[in-house]
């Protein structure tokens, strides 16, 4: 496997670690032992442990960018909207750690900023910010409808991470996915 491979698998498995252990909570020796390699190995891949959580964080990013552009590919306004809400459901429903390991990351930016270290989350931000662009685009560029789908992506990140059944009257409003017009 080349390092770069390796590499993706350490992203890979941070992301199942993080996701489950936040940032505090978890150690590299976990995220090495899930990828099999050793610690020092872990180390000539990643200078640190914050840089495995960066690469994992933006993954996740990166990944639901992807899913929003795929989804919306060739369509416009409602279609794009309809497309990009089922495509991101789908991405949290079929990869859980997606979903936590978002929340670990506003988590851990939040905490880093509380404590002075403003620089940890910017390359975060710059990747949420190059997502918010892309579906502001696939949305017609309606500050309203890229404000209000993401609103809603945010509550349903909200209400699947604690955790309620589909059945629940909590969902009940996700029957019809929010107009750009509203």
């Amino acid at each position: 496997m080349s390092a770069e491979e390796r590499r993706e698998s350490v992203v890979r498995a941070a992301i199942t670690e993080f996701a489950r252990g936040g940032y505090q909570g978890t150690s590299t020796e976990a995220i090495a032992r899930r990828v099999g390699v050793s610690q020092p190995y872990l180390f000539r891949l990643f200078p640190n442990k914050q840089a495995i959580f960066l690469a994992a964080a933006e993954r996740c990013l990166e990944d639901s960018r992807e899913v929003f552009a795929e989804a919306s590919d060739g369509l416009e306004g409602e279609e794009a909207l309809r497309a990009m809400a089922e495509a991101y459901h789908r991405l949290i429903v079929d990869d859980g750690d997606k979903l936590l390991m978002q929340m670990q990351m506003y988590a851990a930016v939040a905490a880093a900023e509380a404590s002075g270290d403003h620089a940890f989350g910017e390359s975060l931000r710059a990747a949420w910010t190059r997502m918010w662009d892309d579906a502001h685009l696939a949305l017609g560029a309606d500050e309203h409808g890229t404000t209000s789908f993401l609103a809603y992506g945010m509550l349903i990140n909200t209400l699947a991470s604690l955790g309620f059944p589909a059945d629940h009257r909590v969902w009940t409003g996700f029957a019809y996915a929010p107009r750009l017009s509203e």
